[in-house]
């Protein structure tokens, strides 16, 4: 059924995308209207209930958050910041008590979003699609009053380099002529020579799985087909990071020509950057520059006077975490649910509309440019091990210096918490890096550690996005624990049990736990969590077990209370 539908979805292609379509039925409130649903069903050759099966999906797009006034970030990093019960108090006077006297509270007209990208400071919340955080919410007569004039407040963050060169964060490409002489120099260029140069490098994927990028590359390059896509990940919502987002509006130059050039190395014509709607800025930013791009022959037919032809696409995410897996982007693309599919087929053989296409992040991406102008050789030297290169670091609000730094792979934790983050705001017990998935690592651990997937990895730990929550003392670890299966629960595509099922009897064990109704049985949940990572489809499912088992493992002694009997030592290595 899913093949049909992708394939139906394809005959309209990305110029008349099947998503975007049924977005723009719900931005127009258009969604109860039956003959607007028999034009779209006639359009594409599809029925009814499979198109309202798909929108149903997404939570953007349901008329009970249209009817929100406002939003209250969720995610981790605002959370362990303690900001946000003020945030939603605060909310909930303006709209209740001021505006929409005749509503009552119980009316929910504020509703949860997660993650909005400012956890630099946290504090934050969206008003009229546009994003605020830090002391904002002091200043919510002014928003309120003049939101319509759709200006999100300003970052504050620093950013900043540990490396001894920068990749993703100097001052180059910030204009389309040096863009363009970057370009032109990979067009004059052999393909086959420029490939090799990126699988030289050793760049792996910086979206958690670290596959090598140019093996990927050239996997969807030697499938014979008559039409790719290059598909660019920016719906990677991990609560704690926001290097997407950085490099969409601070570097977009750069994120635009990885995929172009990628486009050329493969062999593909289109290409697609899904964005997620809690980034409205960013969305923006990339909007402009597919514009000046286009203007300037980057994009578009005979490409700086080639025979290379390749255009853009953006589509903006509806509100689905589960889009930051592959499988599941590309069915949300397709304007089918979000749900993960079986692999293999793996996308470089059947991706979009079940033709050939690579899918990175935004991070891989935007190291391309800089990659081929100094050359694989000395992007290689740069790392250790099989970590090559630099990575976006995100440091949140628990830090005195809060912001995005660029570390050479192999730097020591430390120095990434002490000199770049000046060390911690209040005192921690631990960091959990990675996103919701990533590791929770107890502060005295840090010190055995060294900033690469190796290092991580054999210490029973996952770099994963690189973004670093602090977790202070002051938060009850069982808390933590259960806003993981909460945010897991909430975010399950549904499609296998043990994630959809597994998340909620967790977060239902822990919110027994602690109202001091029930004892969680040690074994009970080291089966859950068993069948959790052995079952699941993606690694929404199967990865969560790792930081709920860093948590037992670490924090015995604060957890124990909880537990029918001793909880277990596990081996995490």
């Amino acid at each position: 059924m899913s093949e049909n539908i992708s394939k139906l979805s394809g005959r309209k292609g990305l110029k008349d995308n099947l998503f975007n379509r049924l977005s723009d039925m719900s931005k127009g409130n258009q969604l109860n209207a039956k003959s607007d649903w028999d034009q779209v069903a006639a359009d594409y050759n599809l029925g009814i209930s499979t198109l309202q099966g798909a929108a149903t999906f997404y939570d953007f797009l349901s008329p009970s958050h249209l009817e929100k006034k406002a939003f209250v970030c969720n995610g981790s990093a605002c959370l362990c910041a303690g900001t946000q019960n003020e945030v939603r108090q605060k909310l909930e006077e303006r709209f209740t008590e001021n505006h929409y006297a005749e509503k009552d509270i119980d009316d929910n007209l504020i509703g949860d979003i997660c993650c909005l990208g400012r956890c630099y400071e946290a504090g934050a919340f969206q008003i009229d699609g546009c994003n605020y955080s830090g002391s904002a919410i002091f200043d919510l007569n002014d928003i309120v009053t003049f939101s319509k004039s759709d200006k999100s407040s300003g970052d504050n963050y620093h950013v900043g380099v540990l490396a001894s060169m920068r990749i993703l964060t100097d001052d180059a490409y910030q204009n389309v002529e040096e863009s363009a002489a970057s370009l032109k120099r990979v067009i004059d260029g052999q393909q086959k020579e420029v490939l090799e140069e990126i699988k030289l490098s050793g760049l792996r994927g910086r979206g958690g799985a670290g596959f090598p990028t140019g093996i990927k590359w050239e996997s969807c390059r030697d499938v014979e087909s008559d039409q790719k896509y290059v598909v660019c990940n920016a719906d990677e919502g991990d609560p704690g990071a926001y290097s997407d987002r950085y490099l969409l509006e601070a570097q977009p130059h750069r994120v635009i020509l990885g995929m172009i050039v990628c486009g050329y190395l493969t062999g593909a014509h289109e290409g697609v950057i899904y964005i997620r709607g809690e980034y409205p800025e960013a969305i923006k930013s990339i909007d402009n520059v597919i514009t000046i791009f286009r203007e300037n022959n980057l994009l578009g037919q005979s490409i700086l006077g080639s025979n290379f032809e390749f255009d853009l696409h953006v589509i903006e995410g509806a509100g689905a975490y589960i889009c930051g897996e592959e499988t599941a982007l590309i069915a949300s693309i397709e304007g089918r649910r979000a749900e993960v599919d079986v692999r293999p087929p793996f996308p470089t053989e059947q991706g979009l509309f079940k033709k050939p296409t690579v899918v990175n992040n935004v991070e891989t991406f935007a190291a391309i440019p800089t990659l081929l102008d100094i050359g694989g050789q000395r992007y290689q030297d740069l790392g250790s091990g099989k970590s090559k290169g630099t990575k976006l670091v995100s440091l949140d609000a628990g830090f005195n210096k809060p912001g995005i730094y660029e570390v050479e792979l192999g730097t020591s934790l430390d120095i990434v918490i002490d000199e770049l983050g000046g060390g911690y705001k209040q005192p921690a017990k631990a960091l959990h890096i990675g996103g919701p998935l990533g590791g929770i690592i107890p502060i005295q651990k840090t010190q055995n550690l060294n900033l690469d997937f190796e290092s991580f990895s054999e210490n029973g730990f996952l770099l994963g996005h690189a973004s670093i929550v602090c977790i202070p003392e002051s938060m009850a670890m069982i808390d933590y624990i259960e806003h993981l299966f909460q945010f897991t629960a909430a975010e399950s595509c549904g499609k296998c049990f043990p994630c959809r099922l597994g998340s909620t009897r967790g977060k239902e064990m822990m919110s027994q736990a602690k109202t001091g109704h029930y004892k969680i049985e040690p074994q009970l949940l080291a089966d859950l969590l068993d069948t959790m990572e052995r079952g699941s489809l993606c690694a929404l499912g199967s990865g969560l077990p790792l930081p709920i088992t860093n948590a037992l493992t670490y924090f015995q002694d604060e957890l124990a209370p909880y537990f029918s009997s001793r909880i277990p030592s596990v081996n995490i290595n």
